[in-house]
């Protein structure tokens, strides 16, 4: 479990060839406003790239935004990626443009709880911080 004195730790990552990446940037300061600790990795990173990331800085979450179409290879990837490096105790969420059957599949995976545009940032932080509530993996 968090001790009270330690903050959840979120890697903001935009894998793939998306440049748009106004929304990780949203919710990156969004997270850091809300008492979180956010590492943002930049545009164009690839799956090895976000669990090295992940496992060096030693964080709770990775939140992935995908707007490419490119959701049911990527959020599967990093997935494989964080059991292989002993990181399963991450969680994985993010959002972008996924159509809901794509949501229900990936979440099937091991991915948590996908988030749309407009979703609100209040949304993302409370699911977070419920995420974690009961956790003794921390």
């Amino acid at each position: 479990m968090l001790n009270i004195d330690q903050k959840i730790r979120v890697l903001v990552a935009k894998p793939g060839l998306d440049g748009h990446d106004r929304g990780a940037k949203v919710i990156a300061s969004a997270l850091r406003d809300a008492g979180f600790e956010v590492i943002y990795t930049g545009l164009h990173q690839t799956p090895e790239m976000i669990v090295n990331a992940a496992v060096q800085e030693d964080v709770h979450v990775v939140a992935m935004s995908i707007l490419s179409g490119a959701h049911m290879t990527l959020f599967p990837k990093v997935r494989e990626l964080l059991d292989g490096a002993g990181a399963n105790r991450i969680l994985l969420t993010g959002g972008g443009i996924i159509p809901v059957e794509d949501i229900e599949a990936l979440e099937s995976q091991g991915v948590g709880r996908l988030f749309g545009p407009g979703t609100p940032t209040t949304e993302v932080i409370d699911y977070i911080q419920n995420w974690f509530v009961g956790q003794d993996t921390f």
